[in-house]
């Protein structure tokens, strides 16, 4: 994807599988932007079930088959469509695809997977600008976070490689959440209700942890 792109891929776990949401020009934007996330990311949404957000994006049935073939071929599930356009989501329906996920389907409930205190979401590859990754539990990146990637995570944060994005541990007012990277230049870092601006580690190339002490927001070595 590249930054002459202004289409975007939002990332988001949820207990069925990953929700994906698409903001763009046109419905080509928004189709090659998930498909170069995937290229980028082939690990990470190998095997993975999603929930595409395609906002008020107007669908036809041969458009979403068609995406729905190519994500096939590539290992993915695309099990739901949620949209604002009436349209798509009689084109959704007509797909037999769900257009709801605020409720597990009923043959999902006992076999979907329970998010608990020490879940976490493993990325493996880099998070680059343009992407937002949200998850109820820690994430653990093996890869870098570029500028303009996003972390967003209930618990801790956890990148084996240098961060340069934005992060938010602890996004639901955990603050013993914290934040370990091998390069820690957050271009902004939150911490439950505190925050820091870049650069907290001074330039020192060494691996740093960012935590909440007597309501401060530190960074120490790692």
């Amino acid at each position: 994807m590249t930054d002459e792109n202004t289409a975007q891929v939002q990332i988001k776990g949820i207990r069925e599988g990953l929700l994906v949401t698409l903001t763009g020009e046109s419905w080509p934007d928004k189709k090659n932007a998930l498909l170069a996330q995937i290229e980028n990311q082939p690990s990470f949404f190998q095997g993975a079930r999603l929930a595409l957000d395609v906002g008020s994006q107007s669908l036809k049935v041969a458009e979403l088959s068609a995406l729905r073939d190519l994500l096939s071929e590539k290992g993915i599930s695309l099990w739901a469509l949620l949209s604002e356009s009436p349209r798509s989501e009689q084109t959704a329906q007509n797909l037999g695809l769900a257009t709801r996920i605020s409720k597990p389907r009923p043959q999902e409930v006992r076999t979907a997977p329970e998010i608990t205190p020490d879940t976490a979401l493993w990325v493996r590859q880099t998070v680059r600008s343009g992407t937002r990754i949200e998850y109820p539990s820690h994430i653990v990146v093996l890869g870098d976070v570029n500028p303009g990637g996003e972390i967003v995570a209930a618990g801790s944060v956890i990148v084996w490689g240098r961060l340069r994005g934005m992060v938010h541990a602890g996004a639901e007012g955990d603050e013993q959440a914290v934040v370990c990277a091998l390069e820690l230049a957050p271009a902004q870092l939150r911490i439950a209700g505190q925050m820091a601006v870049s650069p907290m580690t001074e330039g020192r190339d060494q691996p740093g942890m960012a935590r909440l002490k007597d309501g401060q927001l530190l960074a120490e070595p790692w």
